[in-house]
């Protein structure tokens, strides 16, 4: 998708997009091309049940007076609501609308809305990164796809009185788009295209944007002492993986790293606590923590954060191979504490556990915040608009919560306490990976990850399993969430 910026012009070819506000009050623009129509804009509003509000759309074909083949009029809803966020959605409404319409190129209007705390410039460049956003495609296995199935939409102007101004405030945007995609490419990859190699292999060209990368295989980990995440992927053919990526936006601070966790089992099988047939081929995309760290740093860096942030992906596999962990084992986990692993497929909590300690043990962060798509329990708790937060430190989750709700990838607090650790007694280790009663799956999965923070280090977790892949999610089935989420975090509280 080719994004530009230019000045206002009405004298346009393809479609022209122009905006109107609640109570179907035109645009200046709007208004504009509503005269050299001769009020047929006009006509057709008050003919229909178009009023402005957010998401609501109206077109006129072949408009008389206009070089445009088509008219469309987007509601931006009440000018003193206009957020960022709806700025970005109204880009990606655009986007969706005129993507298989037929049109190459459309030329957006963007008038400034009185009572809006956004210039037309920021405003621009919000809905120049929704439209980006919104013109994501996964499409490098189709072979015989028809031409009428490709959007047909190649760019997209979108016109200012300041293009100067928005082409550069996008530029950073466009940044954090790359990384989404880049997040969403990784979770979209069959497993037998992306195991822990590979995801590896992929992080090493992050180096082309400053960022150091580390990788540790089977031996420099087993000297480690991280029995917990190798127990994990023993049973594969593939050989785990320890990815750390090192982004030091700020080489003179003198202030301890942000450190980002992300699970990345590559593929789930549940070992042999084998899960059912329904819905495994989504285990593929049980590496959704760790790439969203991946395409978070891809953003930071890509966009010069001025922070330091340490990245450590786990990459593994969990197999049912005849090397297996068997329900009942006993692993030794970095930090020394010993679990009993009574299910196989409470697998992400053994590998970040030992990513944690890593992390901790070597860059002692000042903050440490993991990812994983971690609990099917968290689904059922809050479905598939909030992930779940977990925190030791109000402050973080308080600061998490606010990023997530301005970068629209919300978190809902969930609660922790002894009364829930209790529930992680084993009769022959110092701590069991499952509870032993049913019920609050999630809870338990995050106090059992609170037992590896160290020295009291603020920590967070975001149980992401509702949220980093869905079948009705637009423009693909994974989403790319966190990217955003912390990229906005680490640019509101971690940058210098």
């Amino acid at each position: 998708m080719n994004i530009s910026f230019s000045a206002i012009a009405m004298n346009r070819q393809g479609a022209l997009v122009v905006g109107a506000f609640e109570g179907g009050v035109l645009s200046s623009t709007a208004r504009e091309a509503d005269k050299t129509c001769k009020g047929a804009l006009t006509r057709a509003i008050r003919s229909g049940r178009f009023e402005g509000k957010s998401g609501q759309m109206l077109e006129l074909l072949s408009p008389v007076g206009l070089r445009a083949s088509r008219l469309l009029v987007v509601g931006l809803g009440k000018p003193g609501e206009i957020t960022a966020l709806t700025a970005e959605k109204a880009g990606a409404q655009i986007f969706d609308r005129l993507s298989m319409s037929g049109e190459k190129q459309a030329a957006v209007a963007v008038d400034e809305p009185a009572k809006s705390k956004l210039k037309a410039e920021e405003f621009a460049a919000q809905m120049a990164a929704g439209a980006h956003l919104a013109s994501y495609r996964f499409d490098r296995y189709r072979t015989r796809q028809k031409e009428n199935d490709k959007p047909s939409l190649t760019g997209i102007t979108f016109m200012c009185a300041k293009p100067a101004a928005a082409r550069g405030q996008y530029a950073s945007l466009q940044h954090v788009v790359q990384g989404v995609f880049a997040a969403r490419d990784l979770v979209n990859e069959p497993a037998n295209t992306l195991h822990p190699a590979e995801f590896a292999k992929r992080a090493k060209l992050l180096t082309r944007l400053g960022v150091k990368v580390e990788i540790l295989g089977k031996a420099q980990m087993s000297k480690l002492g991280m029995g917990a995440m190798l127990a994990v992927g023993q049973g594969s053919a593939r050989e785990s993986q320890l990815v750390v990526l090192h982004w030091q936006g700020a080489p003179k601070s003198k202030k301890p790293p942000v450190a980002l966790v992300g699970k990345g089992v590559c593929f789930d099988s549940g070992g042999i606590s084998l899960k059912p047939r329904a819905g495994m081929g989504d285990m593929k995309g049980d590496m959704g923590g760790a790439a969203a760290v991946y395409g978070a740093l891809m953003a930071l860096a890509g966009r010069r954060a001025r922070a330091n942030v340490i990245g450590v992906l786990g990459c593994v596999e969990n197999m049912p191979g005849p090397e297996a962990q068997r329900p009942g084992d006993i692993i030794t986990s970095m930090s020394g504490q010993t679990i009993e692993v009574l299910n196989t497929d409470a697998e992400g909590r053994l590998v970040l556990a030992d990513c944690m300690s890593y992390v901790q043990r070597k860059f002692n962060p000042c903050a440490v915040i993991d990812l994983a798509t971690l609990t099917g329990a968290i689904t059922i708790a809050l479905g598939d608009c909030h992930a779940g937060l977990f925190s030791n430190n109000d402050r973080l989750a308080e600061n998490i919560s606010a990023a997530g709700k301005t970068a629209g990838e919300t978190v809902w607090r969930m609660p922790m306490g002894s009364h829930y650790d209790n529930k992680l007694k084993s009769k022959f280790a110092d701590m069991q990976n499952i509870s032993n009663s049913p019920g609050a799956g999630s809870i338990t999965a995050a106090q059992f990850l609170q037992r590896f923070v160290e020295k009291e280090t603020p920590w967070a977790h975001l149980d992401i399993a509702g949220v980093a892949w869905s079948a009705e999610a637009k423009p693909s089935w994974a989403t790319g969430y966190g990217v955003r989420l912390l990229n906005r975090l680490i640019a509101d509280h971690y940058e210098e």
